[in-house]
């Protein structure tokens, strides 16, 4: 496969599975689209209203409290996307078109590997049409509190450099340093669960989230320990988490990029304003065709994340 063409999906997969937060039954189908169209969204099922196309870019974006939300959340939008997001950019899937019967996107395991192995089963193609990347010319920086996120130039490909830091002994400050590449994605990042805090459930019920949310799906954190039977699957699985996060977040830029990503303490609201910050001024980046920087790679088991604090 020529990777400096852009790809889409050799043939269309199904998956389902419950939302996170609305514990209602999601479907969706991923079918293969043409060339420069991206990712996009085909919502139906919208009481009173035809199918609606929703695309996936930051400027669509309408929420980012607990998880992105693409679309108008009065009419036709679609919740929890950064998971499904994040495998397409892992493995370098440009073009797809995502048909969902509902708001929400299934959660899944709460991580990336569902989605991953769908895509990875059905297989990728490549079109006519060059892979176009967005080149980071000169640093953008956001600051909200403590926390930071920025872009930065670099030479090729696209790393990331993402900390956490959190005022609990089960998890604490935590830093993963991760160059996209979709064998690497798939082994290192894809498996890692969304998170949450027992003592957060209640609140969370009482607002309207997490009313899918369990340990099939989510890393449950008591006092002092993961509730989770089977324990964490990385040393650092939180972190990693909030790296599949960003890289499902910054996939909303619309091309692959070519730069560096660093981020203390962020989440999606700072992962979606960073790009508003870069985009603002034109003189921040360009699109361009270059040698490719994504990998193919081989199936490999993984899944998708849910809802963890956007900041702490």
């Amino acid at each position: 496969m020529s990777f400096d063409r852009q790809t889409t999906l050799r043939a269309a997969v199904t998956l389902t599975g419950i939302g996170v937060h609305s514990g209602a039954p999601a479907s969706i189908c991923l079918k293969p689209s043409s060339a420069n169209s991206g990712v996009v969204f085909l919502r139906t099922g919208i009481e009173g209203m035809p199918p609606q196309l929703i695309h996936a870019k930051h400027t669509k974006v309408s929420a980012t409290e607990l998880c992105t939300v693409i679309g108008d959340r009065s009419s036709a939008s679609v919740s929890t996307i950064e998971h499904l997001m994040s495998a397409c950019s892992g493995l370098g899937l440009d073009n797809v078109l995502v048909e969902i019967d509902g708001p929400e996107m299934p959660i899944m395991d709460g991580s990336a590997t569902e989605f991953v192995a769908a895509i990875e089963a059905t297989g990728l193609v490549t079109l006519g049409a060059a892979r176009r990347y967005l080149k980071i010319l000169q640093p953008v920086r956001i600051e909200q509190g403590r926390a930071f996120a920025e872009l930065v130039p670099a030479e090729k490909g696209f790393r990331l450099d993402v900390e956490i830091d959190f005022d609990t002994a089960v998890i604490g400050r935590q830093r993963k340093v991760f160059d996209l590449e979709a064998k690497a994605y798939a082994s290192e990042i894809s498996k890692a669960r969304t998170f949450g805090f027992m003592r957060d459930v209640e609140q969370l019920w009482k607002a309207g989230f997490a009313l899918g949310a369990s340990l099939e799906n989510t890393v449950a954190i008591g006092e002092d320990k993961v509730i989770n039977p089977e324990g964490l699957r990385y040393g650092d699985e939180f972190v990693r988490h909030k790296v599949l996060d960003a890289i499902g977040d910054l996939a909303l830029a619309g091309y692959p990029i070519i730069g560096e990503f660093r981020s203390y303490c962020g989440g999606h609201r700072m992962n979606v304003r960073i790009l508003e910050a870069l985009f603002a001024d034109r003189a921040n980046f360009a699109i361009v065709e270059t040698q490719p920087v994504f990998a193919a790679s081989r199936a490999v088991q993984m899944a998708p994340a849910a809802y963890a604090p956007d900041l702490h």
